[in-house]
C-alpha cells in the first residue's frame, strides 16, 4: 500500500499580515504600504525602496495599457536578472497581464516556440547577454503574427526595439488607467505560464494564478523565517521558480531587498555579500559549491549570512555541514518542488534539527498531500505524487501530456523517485529516469553520489548508468574535487565506495572534470554526461 502523509498546518507561523492578499498587486502595496522606507531591489546603482518601486511599477503598466494590454494579453520577458526584469513582469502583474518568462539560453527556434505557443503580444529582452542577438535570433527564426511590441531593457540601438525610456514615457497618458485594471484582477487571474525545461520533448507551458502563487509562497515564506529587512541575494534565473517566486515575490512578500545578479560569478557574489551585508542566499547545490570553492573565500567577511534554503536536486549532507562551517549560515533549509507545483511541495521549517534538514527536502507545506507509488524492485521507494491547490490545472493547450501528468484523482506524477518517513519528510532518491540497473539491482544515483561528495576530496558528483555487455549497464561517477584537494588517482575513489557500497552500486569508472554540465537553472545536465 503507498504511504501517504495528509495536509499539515504550522503551529510555527509569523504574524499573519492583515488582510492577506491575494494578487501581486496586492502583495506589492501591501508592502509599500508597511515597508515605505526600506529597500525592495538593489541592482547596482540602481536603488529602490518599497515606496519607490509601486511608483514604477505603475509606470511600467501604464505603459503597457498604453500600447493597448489588456488583462488576459501576454508579456514575455528574455533577459537576464535585473531591476528592469523585475519592473517589466511586475508591471504587466500588476494588471493582470500574463507573464511568460524565457530562458536566457535559448536560441531562436525555442523562444518562438515559447511566444508563439502563449501567444505573446509584447516581449521585454536584452540583445548582448552572453554574447546572444536575441532580436536578431527572433527575427530570423519566423513570423509571430500575435507579437506587437519588441521592448529593449538594454542600451536603444538605431532600427532597434524600442528603448526603456521610450517606452516609459508612451504610458503617461494612461496612469489614470491603472488603478481600474489593477483592481479588476482576482485571485483567479492567470498569472503567468512557466515553460518546463523541455527535458522530455517541446517545453510544455505551466499556468499558474495569481492566488496559487501568493498563498503558496507567503506560506513558504513563513516557514523559511524571511522576513523584512533581510537581503535576499538573487542568482537563480527569474525564469525559474526558484528565482521568480521563490525569490524575487517571496522578497516582496515579506519587504526584504532582492538583490539580482545576472551570472555565477564566484568572486563577484562573495564581493556583493561582503558590500551589502547580504543576509540570505537561495539557491542549487551547485551555487554553494561554487562559492565554497572559490579561492578569495577563505578572507571573506560572509558574518551577515543568515539563511540559506537549497533544492533543484538531490542535497549531499556533506554540502549542508560545510555550508555550515565554510560559509556560516546559521539557518539552512531545503525543500522540493517542481513547475508544476508551483515551484513548492514540501520544505524544512525553521527549527528542524541538523540531521532532518541534512537527510530530507522536508515535510509538505499547508493543505498539500505528498504520496509515494512504489515501483518494482524500489526497496520502499517510489514515485512521488502530489495533490493541492498548488497543482498546475493542467499544460496550456495539451490535453493528452495534462492527463500523461495528472491522474483522475487528482495526483500530481512528477517522475521523481522517494521515499516518506513515518513523520512525513521527504527523502529525495532520484528521477525515474535516471535509476540505471546493473545485473538486475535498481541503482539509485543519488544515493551513489551522496557517498562520493562524503570523500575529503570531492566538492561534487554525477553518477549515470552506462551499457556494460555483462551485467547490462554500471555506474560511472563524474567528481569536481574540491579547492586544493589532490586525488592520487580515480580508482581511490572506486576502492573507496567499495569500502561503504553493495558491489552492484560500485561506480566501475571515475571521470575527474573541472565543473560539471549544468542547465541554466543549475541542475546538473546528465544527458550531456551520457552524451
Amino acid at each position: 500500500m503507498a504511504a501517504e502523509i495528509g495536509p499539515e498546518v504550522d503551529g510555527e507561523r509569523e504574524h499573519e499580515l492583515g488582510t492577506v492578499p491575494t494578487t501581486v498587486a496586492g502583495v506589492l502595496r501591501s508592502s509599500a504600504d508597511r515597508h515605505g522606507d526600506l529597500e525592495a531591489v538593489v541592482d547596482g546603482p540602481h536603488r529602490l525602496t518599497y515606496a519607490e518601486l509601486l511608483v514604477e511599477v505603475e509606470r511600467v503598466a501604464a505603459a503597457l495599457l498604453a500600447r493597448g494590454l489588456r488583462r488576459g494579453d501576454v508579456v514575455a520577458v528574455w533577459a537576464p536578472n535585473s531591476v528592469r526584469w523585475a519592473l517589466a513582469a511586475l508591471g504587466a502583474l500588476h494588471v493582470g497581464i500574463t507573464l511568460v518568462p524565457v530562458n536566457t539560453r535559448y536560441r531562436g527556434e525555442e523562444a518562438h516556440h515559447v511566444l508563439e505557443r502563449s501567444g505573446a503580444a509584447a516581449v521585454f529582452l536584452e540583445d548582448g547577454f552572453l554574447g546572444q542577438d536575441y532580436s536578431g535570433m527572433l527575427a530570423g527564426a519566423g513570423a509571430l503574427p500575435e507579437l506587437k511590441s519588441v521592448i529593449t531593457l538594454g542600451d536603444p540601438v538605431p532600427g532597434g526595439p524600442v528603448g526603456w525610456a521610450e517606452f516609459l514615457d508612451d504610458g503617461r497618458g494612461a496612469l489614470a488607467d491603472v488603478a481600474p485594471a489593477r483592481d479588476a484582477v482576482t485571485a483567479e487571474t492567470r498569472m503567468q505560464v512557466m515553460f518546463t525545461s523541455g527535458t522530455t520533448g517541446r517545453p510544455k507551458g505551466v499556468p499558474h494564478t495569481h492566488g496559487q502563487v501568493v498563498r503558496l509562497y507567503t506560506d513558504y515564506t513563513g516557514n523559511l523565517g524571511l522576513r523584512a529587512g533581510d537581503r535576499y541575494l538573487l542568482v537563480n534565473p527569474f525564469f525559474h521558480s526558484f528565482g521568480l517566486m521563490a525569490g524575487l515575490l517571496s522578497c516582496l512578500i515579506r519587504g526584504a531587498a532582492a538583490l539580482p545578479v545576472r551570472t555565477l560569478d564566484p568572486p563577484a557574489v562573495l564581493d556583493l555579500v561582503e558590500r551589502e551585508r547580504v543576509t540570505g542566499i537561495p539557491g542549487p547545490p551547485t551555487l554553494y559549491a561554487s562559492l565554497m570553492n572559490d579561492a578569495t573565500r577563505p578572507r571573506r567577511d560572509l558574518t551577515s549570512l543568515r539563511l540559506a534554503v537549497t533544492g533543484a536536486a538531490v542535497i549531499p549532507s556533506e554540502l549542508v555541514r560545510r555550508m555550515r562551517a565554510d560559509l556560516g549560515f546559521r539557518d539552512i533549509l531545503t525543500a522540493y518542488g517542481l513547475t508544476e507545483s508551483t515551484g513548492v511541495v514540501t520544505m524544512c521549517r525553521l527549527g528542524d534539527p541538523d540531521s532532518l534538514v541534512e537527510a530530507t527536502s522536508g515535510r509538505a507545506v499547508s493543505d498539500v498531500e505528498t504520496r509515494i507509488a512504489p515501483v518494482p524492485g524500489g526497496d520502499g521507494t517510489g514515485e512521488i505524487l502530489v495533490r493541492g491547490y498548488n497543482v498546475m490545472s493542467g499544460y496550456i493547450d495539451d490535453p493528452q501530456a495534462t492527463a500523461d501528468a495528472i491522474d483522475p484523482d487528482g495526483w500530481l506524477h512528477t517522475g521523481d523517485v522517494g521515499r516518506l518517513d513515518e513523520q512525513g519528510n521527504l527523502h529525495i532518491t532520484g528521477r525515474l529516469g535516471d535509476m540505471f540497473i546493473v545485473g538486475g539491482f535498481n541503482v539509485s544515483p543519488a544515493e551513489v553520489e551522496q557517498l562520493l561528495c562524503r570523500h575529503p576530496a570531492v566538492s561534487e558528483a554525477a553518477v549515470i548508468g552506462v551499457p556494460d555487455e555483462r551485467l547490462g549497464e554500471v555506474g560511472r561517477a563524474f567528481v569536481v574535487l574540491r579547492h586544493g584537494a589532490e586525488l592520487g588517482s580515480p580508482d581511490e575513489l572506486v576502492a573507496w565506495c567499495k569500502e561503504k557500497l553493495a558491489n552492484f552500486k560500485v561506480p566501475r569508472s571515475v571521470v575527474v572534470l573541472p565543473e560539471l554540465p549544468r542547465a541554466a537553472t543549475g541542475k546538473v545536465a546528465k544527458a550531456a554526461l551520457r552524451g
